[in-house]
């Protein structure tokens, strides 16, 4: 059940009027902490969301990564629980955002923070990977919005330590991802727990027939808004394929970071091992590389992140999962070095680049026995990915497996012989893909 609307909401905007941040009526103290974070101009997803959460809607919402979500729900809750007081007696969080990975549920945490840092409204972030004691006395002492993981958030609700008589609102971010990792069954379990009466949001860069399923039993009466079409990639990314024997990926990613255009470069690995082994001969080869997935600790995925952020760290590997909270301005490149089994997976990565405006540029080594998934990703975009034709390490688009250089290319004769080196050697210099 939703809540009463709140009063004065702003009229909705129409799609052929830009508005400021300053008409979307949200608190003074809010307006101040946009101002001075140099935001001037709402995002798309802003500017059709916040309305109607400020006028207590239930919303489901559709957007790429990068456009802007946290800010569509964090100022709009910051706004009402800055408004209205606590009701008596009641324990436990005002605020829930329930998102699926360390790192992007401490992304949306210190974005609550920045927002709210002109309002007296305590926030704390609950994840896996270490100590409970911070985060079992943050729920003890009534903390208005609670960050979570779902699995460890509903571990200390069995422990007895989590109450939510308070809750007047319920966040679901990166749903489609949640429902990947297998965390819808734990966040029924969490919702139960939770009193009926509140506002529902759910987010989501994509919508499958098993998102709609699960919106559909938690909201009610919801807005739909969206800011592009569904499973769609960014405008301003440049898209390549590069065909490639799987024994030539490394060699391949070495040549093209040659490029001093690739100042950020994120790069895509399916497992984690496989993450460790390319950071590890990139670093090898003087390229500062770090890697990042769930087998590290969160104190050193938080350095590897940090690393990157600050430009210490010119690539980070990454498995899906781990990369779901990074968040990070300047991401020149997006490098799949396998490509994904999923096609809604590969919007994801590629969405890492080409935010807040930007222009970016993503590359995908393609082997012999992932062009079927190839195929399944161009017709989910609804285009073809253009093909580098002639790079050092080019396979024959026509074999088979693309497990082994020599197969592809005999003694590298085609691949990565005379025409190879002499390539080889210009590549920092050509390489047209490499730019956006």
């Amino acid at each position: 059940m939703t809540v009463s609307p709140l009063p004065s909401p702003l009229p909705l905007p129409s799609s052929d009027s830009p508005i400021g941040f300053s008409q979307l009526n949200l608190a003074p103290a809010l307006e101040r902490a946009v101002a001075s974070a140099g935001y001037e101009t709402p995002t798309p997803i802003q500017a059709q969301a916040i309305p109607h959460l400020l006028a207590g809607r239930d919303v489901l919402g559709c957007a790429q990564t990068g456009t802007g979500k946290t800010a569509a729900f964090a100022l709009p809750i910051l706004d009402r629980l800055s408004r209205q007081g606590r009701a008596p007696g009641a324990r436990g969080p005002r605020a829930l955002v329930l998102a699926p990975t360390r790192e992007l549920a401490q992304q949306i945490a210190d974005g609550f923070r920045d927002y709210g840092r002109n309002l007296t409204i305590r926030g704390a972030v609950i994840f896996g990977g270490v100590g409970q004691g911070p985060q079992v006395e943050a729920l003890r002492r009534d903390t208005d919005v609670i960050v979570a993981t779902p699995g460890r958030l509903l571990d200390l609700m069995g422990q007895g330590h989590a109450r939510f008589d308070a809750l007047e609102v319920l966040v679901l971010d990166e749903a489609d991802r949640m429902l990947d990792m297998g965390f819808i069954d734990p966040i029924r379990q969490i919702i139960k727990a939770l009193p009926r009466r509140r506002q529902n949001l759910m987010f989501s860069a994509t919508m499958p027939a098993e998102i709609r399923k699960l919106a559909g039993s938690i909201l009610v009466d919801p807005v739909e808004v969206a800011v592009a079409p569904v499973a769609s990639t960014a405008d301003k990314v440049a898209q390549w394929v590069l065909h490639v024997a799987h024994d030539d990926k490394r060699a391949l990613l070495r040549e093209v970071l040659r490029d001093p255009a690739m100042t950020r470069v994120l790069v895509f690995t399916r497992t984690k091992r496989g993450a460790n082994r390319v950071a590890e001969e990139l670093d090898r080869n003087g390229v500062r590389a770090e890697a990042i997935h769930g087998n590290k600790s969160q104190n050193a995925r938080q350095r590897a992140l940090d690393g990157f952020k600050g430009g210490r760290t010119r690539v980070l590997v990454a498995t899906d999962i781990a990369a779901r909270g990074i968040d990070v301005d300047g991401v020149s490149h997006v490098i799949n070095f396998e490509i994904p089994d999923e096609p809604e997976t590969y919007v994801h990565r590629i969405g890492r680049t080409a935010r807040a405006g930007a222009a970016g540029v993503a590359l995908s080594f393609c082997g012999g026995d992932e062009r079927t998934a190839l195929r399944d990703i161009e017709r989910l975009i609804r285009k073809s990915v253009q093909v580098v034709e002639d790079h050092p390490f080019v396979s024959n688009r026509g074999e088979s497996d693309g497990k082994s250089g020599r197969q592809a290319g005999g003694d590298r004769g085609s691949a990565g012989g005379a025409r190879g080196r002499r390539a080889r050697g210009a590549a920092s210099n050509r390489a047209p893909y490499a730019r956006a």
